[in-house]
């Protein structure tokens, strides 16, 4: 939630839509503007990325006859192919879907990169608007690419199947147990994971559907989980998006700029991690349900001092009235009694990069609502997605500190787990997994 190093957040906001596009569709670069995201949305760059952060999105050409020009979300476009894989650096979409796949036995090395280079190569069709080459059932032949994304990663598994365990990387080991950790084994880890982003939920769907049957005789689903966030323009103006309590959400992300931002968030060639990864990332997932009912059970107060800031505005306790939630944090302030004005067990203060090391992750949460468990209460709360240059430095550290000291952890409960090697970017002609693989 407050920062990269939060165990609940989304991520940081702008609603815009965009994409790369072709013809006359919008001219928004997704990949050059390596930028800010839109409802609880992913604020992420690379070197370079300074420069990109003042690309502006353009509304579509008016078509033929004069006629008002038509919505531009459809045509949004993100190229699967380049040095990085979609769906980490671009503005977050407004839905997921979120797999797990399991290599059958037998498939071996040959057996998973055949499947990887099938799909890239739907993929990236799918990602450009057009129908995949094969197992295409028509769900999503009325839309654009919506910002599709596919992205890949690798469970520590997958080394052992295919007879690469001397390349797992060290970032990939398992993560430990935590304190009131109620983990389901079925819902979590997985050889192979996927990550699909749009901002339609039927092509979400639909790429997924493909990828399930392609993968057929190679790989069989072990998990699926879908969710949502801040439709692209539901806000008059771009802004950080809000979770399921009701908080805004994200508001110290990584930002683009930021010194050491890609040691952070990539991994370095020449270090610990192998060679094949370098460029990549490492992906902590966890499902975490948000107790509702008891959380809004409370009045509004308490809720603010549980996180550290104020519901309204996201600005911190203590600081003046209009000041935003990108006022400075002050850990010191204290209320007119003398007390903090940030509890000692508030999110914002137990989850402070500084608190940790400096630590931080970039932050793709997505909230979910699977209707009610058989207590009435509500199956709802946040698919948590964290990408890091090692989980180790990274997730871990943190989130020992949360489970020990933050008062918003009453709340919560993290009931699934996965952590992925995520590859770096495709070049064109070739596909996902390659550096690992040929």
């Amino acid at each position: 939630m407050e920062t990269s190093t939060d165990s609940t957040g989304a991520t940081d906001a702008t609603a815009a839509p965009g994409g790369t596009t072709g013809g006359t569709a919008p001219a928004f670069t997704r990949r050059a503007l390596l930028g800010t995201a839109g409802a609880g949305l992913v604020v992420g760059a690379g070197a370079g990325a300074a420069a990109a952060l003042t690309a502006e999105r353009r509304d579509p050409p008016a078509p033929a006859g004069g006629a008002a020009p038509g919505p531009a979300l459809g045509l949004a476009r993100v190229d699967f192919h380049g040095e990085r894989q979609g769906g980490i650096l671009e503005p977050q979409q407004a839905r997921v879907q979120l797999a797990a796949f399991d290599l059958a036995g037998g498939a071996g090395r040959d057996g998973l990169r055949t499947l990887l280079r099938r799909w890239s190569r739907t993929a990236a069709r799918m990602a450009a608007g057009e129908p995949a080459d094969e197992f295409d059932d028509q769900v999503a032949l009325d839309a654009g690419p919506c910002s599709l994304t596919v992205t890949f990663g690798f469970g520590a598994g997958l080394f052992d199947k295919t007879g690469l365990a001397d390349r797992r990387p060290a970032g990939l080991e398992p993560l430990p147990a935590f304190p009131a950790d109620a983990l389901d084994p079925a819902r979590g880890d997985g050889d192979l994971f996927v990550q699909i982003g749009a901002d339609d939920a039927l092509v979400a769907v639909h790429a997924l559907r493909v990828l399930q049957r392609q993968a057929a005789g190679t790989a069989a689903l072990r998990w699926q989980m879908s969710g949502f966030a801040r439709t692209p323009g539901a806000t008059a103006t771009p802004m950080t998006g809000r979770n399921l309590m009701g908080q805004i959400d994200g508001t110290n992300n990584p930002r683009p700029g930021e010194d050491g931002f890609a040691a952070k968030v990539f991994v370095a060639a020449g270090g610990e991690q192998p060679a094949w990864l370098a460029g990549g990332s490492f992906l902590v997932f966890r499902r975490i349900r948000m107790l509702l009912d008891n959380w809004e059970a409370l009045p509004v107060e308490r809720q603010e001092r549980v996180i550290g800031r104020r519901k309204a505005d996201g600005a911190p306790l203590g600081a003046p009235a209009g000041a935003g939630e990108r006022a400075p944090v002050d850990l010191a302030a204290q209320g007119p009694d003398g007390s903090l004005a940030i509890p000692a067990d508030a999110h914002v203060r137990v989850a402070a990069p500084a608190a940790n090391g400096g630590a931080a992750m970039l932050r793709r949460g997505f909230s979910y609502h699977d209707g009610l468990l058989a207590d009435g209460s509500p199956d709802a709360g946040l698919l948590f997605l964290a990408f890091q240059a090692d989980p180790r430095t990274g997730f871990t550290p943190v989130q020992r500190k949360l489970a020990r000291g933050d008062g918003l952890s009453r709340f919560l409960r993290h009931e699934a787990s996965g952590v992925y090697a995520v590859p770096p970017g495709a070049p064109q002609g070739g596909y996902v997994g390659q550096t690992l693989l040929d």
